[in-house]
């Protein structure tokens, strides 16, 4: 099938462009809540202009230059992720609890000019600011838009209060034209295939997901309706396209949740709020589902719970709607999809798969040999649509490695197209497990494992084995006693022989990345 070039609406050129029309539609609505303090569109819309004034006039950037925003869940994040864009620079997402070596990479690849950061984290960006070549730095605490008496000072950086008001006092000069076509964001890979890269996601292909994202959730999401529960960092590119921008352009309320790894403080933070939509993750389910006060929250409202980043798992369904009532709508995307490829319809959820392709998107199975796989086959998902990056930044011969001649990029995880069109994502490609020449599939494992009602979470990995080539090995946390022989059991009922874990390790807690993605690779290493 033939993809559209674009879902950009008519009259919209940027991303810039984009969020002024909706601050304008939704103004008087709440935008934003963080740490008890809550923005309307019409704030966000007046402290994001100022914000770009400040770049433009004080700092001198140009469009098409880069701000790396290294900023955790507070107002201040999507204020200067919308100015950068009403500025026409390209934003670079930096996680906030990036290494000073992390650091370095990321802002001398993206050729970063200027760095918004967290006070706190400063002393990590000392180590590295003679060697990186960004000239100007804005500081900001946690609690400065709600406590401007904590504005953090410096002798070089300007705080966030001083470059909103010194942004204020100057006219916003008209936005030079921009190419819809143009960079807008530079969104960098995990690096578990090595270094780690900028997919460069243009203008088209941010807003055309986030218009492919509305459509496919239709009538399940209401302008000016939905109180947003966004637990999910924004620098993360599932909560920058949806959360951000997709579930804003609708006038969402989104409540920012700063560290969703303290509990007690997470729920006393939703607790007052009728909250309609949850944007998760598995392991973020299963943590919630199992925590008592969780379950005094109320859920009278919540109709859509979307789930993203990480394979979901029967057990955190069952989990999550045994205890707020709701289904979980699962998809599927990549930093280099901008990031939704395929998404379930919500109310009509095809478990075990992440649903069909958004609109203007075909999927196709690959082959090795790079042919298209039947339906059934499984194969390597490849995905072709207006939300596919431009490339890797800088890097050519990355980006020819995974497109394809006819404009399919190549995703790297193992998929199956089902009779009903469904796509069922089986595994990575680099992280099955050759049992004596059988193909083995964590995810599978980990999902039978986690069936048992006292494991927690599982993760498996695969170990060279003399014998086998691999064996198969499953690291797990509990949430009562049981032992190793009972889990080898439950295994061998619902698994077959080679598939069965031969070693399994209880740990207090499995090893996750900072958005809560379980990191099979450290269980490697």
């Amino acid at each position: 099938m033939s993809t559209p070039s674009t879902f950009v609406p008519s009259g919209v050129n940027s991303i810039g462009d984009f969020v002024e029309g909706f601050f304008k539609e939704h103004a008087e609505v709440s935008a934003y809540t963080a740490i008890g303090q809550t923005y309307t569109y019409a704030q966000i819309d007046s402290a994001s202009a100022s914000f770009a004034s400040y770049c433009l006039n004080e700092m001198q950037l140009s469009p098409g230059d880069r701000i790396a925003i290294q900023l955790p869940n507070v107002l201040q994040n999507p204020i200067a992720v919308y100015g950068a864009f009403r500025a026409g620079l390209v934003v670079v997402n930096t996680n906030p609890l990036y290494t000073p070596r992390e650091m370095k990479h990321q802002f001398n690849d993206s050729g970063a000019k200027a760095l918004v950061i967290l006070a706190d984290f400063l002393p990590k960006y000392d180590e590295i600011a003679a060697d990186v070549g960004i000239e100007r730095v804005i500081i900001t605490s946690a609690t400065e838009l709600l406590m401007p008496n904590t504005a953090p000072t410096h002798d070089t950086h300007a705080n966030f209060t001083t470059v909103l008001e010194q942004g204020a006092a100057q006219p916003l000069p008209a936005r030079p034209a921009i190419d819809i076509h143009d960079v807008a964001a530079l969104q960098y890979t995990g690096g578990t295939t090595g270094v780690s890269k900028g997919a460069a996601l243009t203008h088209s292909n941010i807003i055309s997901n986030c218009v492919q994202t509305i459509i496919r959730l239709g009538d399940n999401f209401e302008s000016q309706a939905e109180v947003v529960v966004c637990p999910l960092p924004l620098y993360h590119i599932y909560a920058f396209t949806v959360c951000m921008l997709a579930f804003a352009s609708r006038g969402a309320h989104v409540l920012l949740i700063p560290n969703p790894r303290d509990p007690d403080a997470f729920i006393a933070a939703i607790k007052p709020h009728q909250f309609t939509t949850f944007a998760g993750i598995n392991t973020l389910f299963v943590g919630l589902s199992s925590h008592p006060d969780f379950k005094t929250c109320d859920f009278s409202k919540l109709k859509l719970t979307i789930s993203g980043g990480t394979a979901l798992t029967t057990g955190a369904v069952d989990a999550w709607k045994s205890v707020t009532g709701c289904d979980i709508t699962e998809g599927y995307g990549l930093s280099e999809t901008a990031p939704v490829a395929a998404f379930n319809q919500a109310g009509n959820e095809q478990y075990g798969t992440v649903g069909l392709p958004v609109d203007g998107t075909d999927i196709a199975i690959l082959a090795e040999d790079g042919s298209h796989q039947p339906d059934g086959e499984a194969g390597e998902i490849a995905v072709r649509g207006p939300q596919v990056m431009a490339g890797y930044w800088q890097r050519p011969e990355a980006t020819a490695e995974v497109m394809t001649a006819d404009g399919y990029f190549k995703t790297g995880d193992v998929g199956v197209i089902l009779p009903n069109g469904c796509i069922q994502i089986v595994d990575r490609l680099k992280d099955m497990i050759i049992v004596s020449g059988f193909n083995v599939y964590p995810n599978e494992i980990e999902d039978v494992l986690t069936q048992h009602p006292a494991i927690l979470e599982a993760a498996v990995i695969g170990k060279p084995d003399d014998h086998s080539g691999e064996r198969v090995c499953a690291y797990v946390s509990l949430n009562s006693e049981i032992d190793t022989a009972d889990i080898e059991a439950h295994c061998r009922k619902l698994l077959t022989a080679y598939k069965v874990p031969k070693e399994i390790h209880v740990m207090d807690e499995l090893p996750k990345s900072s958005v809560g993605k379980l990191l099979r690779r450290m269980l490697r290493d």
